[in-house]
């Protein structure tokens, strides 16, 4: 009951099929869609040329697709182009906090070469050289938490005042962040001198 046909049945059976004339349709007989316009058509064909056949290829088109994107989010992020800005980069609110933060100098920024610095310092085995060390540490930990806390406050206050009606959300956050990498290392890449207002 549930076995399989055998090849024999199953030539027959397409035999069968293939004798049967096949009845033309009705030249009168409407076919039950609409024509389309020649422009549709020949831009659906032209689309159907592009589309890859096989996963090899299509693999392909997608990383160039993948490949030119970065290329043009690498440009946006040196040149400030809003167009092309991932998400997290993207808007007035978060270019504004950008600003804020490129047009003043942060502790935070030096804390990679300071700690360079001090790692040095706690090498020497000399035990006062070591002590200044673990004291520079800890006035660079609470320059950067009270120079963060500043940017936190003086951006909580500016911002309502510059965009009324738009979404903080993480902007703050997000300005801190940016406090915490080297001027030269940021992106998107600074826009603004320090001391200028943005």
């Amino acid at each position: 009951m549930f076995r399989s046909r055998s090849k024999d049945e199953q030539a027959a059976t397409a035999k069968v099929t293939a004798d049967q004339p096949q009845q033309p349709r009705d030249p009168q007989a409407p076919k039950g869609r609409p024509t389309p316009k020649r422009s549709d058509a020949q831009s659906q064909r032209r689309s159907r040329a592009h589309t890859p056949t096989n996963r090899k290829d299509a693999a392909k088109a997608q990383r160039e697709a993948r490949r030119a994107d970065m290329a043009r989010q690498r440009e946006a992020m040196a040149s400030g182009d809003e167009r092309y800005l991932p998400v997290r980069d993207k808007g007035p609110v978060r270019r504004f906090a950008r600003d804020y933060v490129d047009s003043r100098w942060c502790v935070a920024e030096f804390f990679l070469p300071m700690a360079v610095v001090i790692l040095v310092l706690t090498m020497v085995r000399v035990p006062s050289i070591q002590s200044i060390a673990l004291l520079l540490w800890l006035v660079i930990i609470v320059l950067i938490v009270l120079d963060s806390v500043l940017i936190w406050f003086r951006l909580g206050k500016l911002l309502p005042e510059r965009f009324p009606n738009e979404n903080y959300k993480g902007v703050k956050a997000y300005a801190v962040m940016r406090t915490l990498q080297m001027r030269r290392l940021r992106l998107p890449k600074p826009q603004v001198k320090r001391g200028e207002r943005p």
